[in-house]
């Protein structure tokens, strides 16, 4: 058996085992690093014994998040194609950044670009960049924001930097995601830029607050940031109210979409995101709502030449130009692997209907696990989920919120992986459902966990109350 073969055995088993196997994982540090020489071997090992090693030492420490059961955090799986693909990707081992570093890599990302704007029902004229996650993506996107709004203020910021520039503001939904903040650090702009904006519906922009804050500075170079799916309870901005405005008054209008943008692929689902298609800029994801291997981020953008001005460059011994778009004009990267090619693979299998089931179905999952789990005595609903997110809380007899301690008996049983947040001050339960492969028995299973973890918790805080009487 050869290394390759090994490699494959390995991964079968792992993938065999999901449906079975504890959804977190179980293994100490220890337990990880004792397969494993605990210093660098002097002599080098055969490759097959390397495999092995590695194999045996992460399995202890494998979050079986390509599972069914996995609602802790905006994951979703690997489908098939895009699992198999991405593998051939490593054997590949294409650096994508020119069309002529890698012919296949560069038209076959171009075809992705394009099926990728289909999908979501975006301008099909705009530019796409494949990144390591959102957290680029919102880099990426921010970047030829920031190249927009300075170049009509009069200010090349490419060539001066932001220094002695006019200072950009930022205008942003008040529960935007930290890699947003993060984002505006990395470009310079500083997180002290964000002028938060709230409304009377939580999570969301009102355009009263959005017009306000335009007034305060109309003439500041301006850039705005709503959602679509907040992670908490999945609210999306009003983006046919709210992007004409921004646009009027000169801004620039990204969306974080990490995983809401996703809603706009399916005819039932996009009266969510209903405008999305008039920001300026878009931010998601592959490897949540697409189910493609890690690292699969997207940025999009309605202006190409802001995009490429903020990320292009050149050197005398690069062959640049030519009928196929070079990737490097659109990404931050010099090296990357051909990471578009999972999407392109997930795209054709699921196909416009495939894809608009799967987003449906887990929307249709997220509500069922929450509406099973708020039945049972002692759990409150906090936010029915209208897309793939909701919140709950869980309260001890006395009423005494033991919400991080149900979340964690659920997860010490093996049944299910979930997570915990803050909303109004209270701990809660989120769910958040993306894997394609999640199923209703799935559903019934996390429900029953909850319930036990839930009723036997209840029953311990009933015998200490007993005994302090």
């Amino acid at each position: 058996m050869d290394t390759l073969d090994i490699a494959f055995a390995e991964a079968r088993r792992y993938l065999a085992s999901l449906d079975t196997r504890p959804v977190a994982s179980r293994g100490t540090p220890a337990a990880i690093r004792s397969p494993l020489p605990v210093q660098l071997p002097l002599h080098g090992m055969p490759a097959t014994d390397v495999v092995r090693a590695i194999a045996a030492a992460a399995e202890p420490g494998l979050t079986a998040n390509a599972g069914g059961r996995f609602f802790a955090w905006v994951k979703g799986g690997a489908l098939p194609a895009a699992l198999a693909t991405d593998i051939m990707c490593s054997a590949w081992d294409q650096n994508v950044v020119l069309a002529s570093t890698s012919p296949a890599g560069a038209v076959l990302e171009e075809l992705a670009g394009q099926f990728l704007l289909e999908a979501l029902r975006l301008p099909p004229d705009s530019s796409y960049a494949f990144v390591t996650g959102c957290q680029m993506a919102h880099t990426t996107a921010l970047a030829a924001a920031r190249h927009a709004v300075l170049a009509r203020a009069g200010w090349d910021v490419e060539a001066k930097g932001l220094q002695g520039g006019p200072v950009i503001r930022v205008l942003a939904n008040a529960h935007h995601h930290s890699s947003v903040t993060r984002a505006l650090r990395l470009l310079g702009l500083g997180s002290d830029c964000i002028v938060p904006l709230g409304g009377d519906v939580p999570g969301t922009v009102s355009a009263d607050a959005l017009s306000a804050a335009l007034a305060d500075a109309p003439d500041a170079p301006t850039i705005l940031i709503l959602n679509a799916g907040d992670l908490n309870i999945g609210a999306c901005d009003d983006f046919a109210t709210l992007c004409p405005i921004a646009h009027a008054a000169g801004a620039w209008v990204h969306v974080d979409g990490a995983f809401g943008l996703w809603a706009n692929a399916s005819p039932r689902l996009a009266p969510l995101v209903a405008g999305v298609g008039l920001a300026d800029s878009w931010a998601t994801d592959g490897h949540k709502w697409l189910n493609t291997p890690y690292d699969c981020g997207m940025a999009i953008t309605r202006d190409p030449v802001a995009h490429s001005a903020a990320m292009r460059m050149t050197a005398a011994y690069l062959t640049t130009g030519g009928a196929v778009r070079d990737p490097m004009d659109f990404t931050p990267e010099w090296s990357r692997r051909a990471r578009a090619l999972p999407a392109l693979a997930a795209l054709m299998e699921l196909g416009r209907d495939g894809l608009a089931a799967m987003i449906e179905r887990c929307c249709d999952h997220a509500a069922a696990i929450y509406d099973g789990i708020i039945g049972f005595e002692g759990a409150t609903g906090i936010a029915r989920p209208t897309m793939n997110q909701g919140l709950i809380r869980f309260d001890a007899c006395d009423g005494a919120n033991i919400s991080d301690a149900v979340i964690a008996a659920i997860n010490a049983s093996g049944e299910a992986f979930v997570s915990g947040g803050n909303w109004d001050g209270e701990r809660v339960m989120r769910i958040s459902v993306c894997g394609w492969n999640t199923s209703a028995n799935d559903v019934a299973r996390t429900v029953a966990a909850a319930g036990e973890a839930l009723a036997r918790l209840r029953s311990s805080d009933d015998m200490d109350a007993g005994l302090t009487r």
